[in-house]
């Protein structure tokens, strides 16, 4: 029978992209290099990313602070909407807004989005096959993160919403054989200068 080992899902939201998001942003290059340098005495055995430029651009800065790690594209990594919740689940003070909010997503992204949210949860969370822990980063989306983390707590599926993530942030999530996910960091950006914290993230809850 084969064995279980912990595996520790590193999470990182992309660096601050461009308008149009075609690109990053000189701030969100230097994001994503910082964040390499934080992560270069990590046992990462693979770096991730989605299939948007934004995200791609920061795993390979990324990759570039680190030695020979491996970089793959996801599509389980893209930028959709998780979960599509039903009135009746939501806050009933803040269910129209919240309902108007992923009405305004392009069909694509919430038509696809929950197949591709129940692929993202089989593919990078629980313990793993073996002997040995994997360290492993997934440079997504904002919603994705939130997604993850709402799982790892047990919240209801809803919760996604409402949990931000600042641009080039790291989050990390332990799985144990039979133990709960536990959330070792989340929107840490201790890597980063003041200059470049909270981008990405709305005003009114930066501190």
């Amino acid at each position: 029978m084969t064995g279980k080992a912990p595996r520790y899902l590193y999470l990182a939201r992309h660096g601050e992209a461009s308008p149009d998001e075609t690109e990053l942003t000189e701030q969100g290059r230097r994001q994503a290099v910082l964040l390499g340098e934080r992560l270069r005495h990590s046992p990462l055995s693979t770096v991730r990313h989605g299939p948007l430029p934004r995200a791609e651009q920061t795993a390979r800065l990324i990759c570039d602070q680190l030695d020979d790690v491996p970089l793959r594209a996801s599509e389980l990594a893209g930028d959709y909407i998780p979960y599509l919740p039903q009135r009746g689940e939501l806050p009933s003070e803040s269910a129209d807004a919240m309902l108007r909010r992923l009405a305004q997503f392009p069909a694509e992204e919430r038509e696809r989005g929950p197949d591709l949210a129940r692929g993202a949860l089989a593919r990078f969370t629980g313990p793993v096959d073996g002997a040995e822990p994997r360290h492993e980063l997934v440079v997504t989306h904002n919603f994705l993160i939130g997604w993850l983390v709402r799982d790892a707590l047990d919240a209801p599926k809803w919760r996604w919403m409402g949990l931000h993530h600042a641009n080039a942030a790291l989050t990390v999530i332990h799985y144990a054989p039979g133990r709960p996910a536990s959330v070792l960091f989340y929107n840490d950006l201790g890597h980063l200068p003041a200059e470049l914290r909270w981008t990405g993230f709305p005003p009114g809850l930066r501190i």
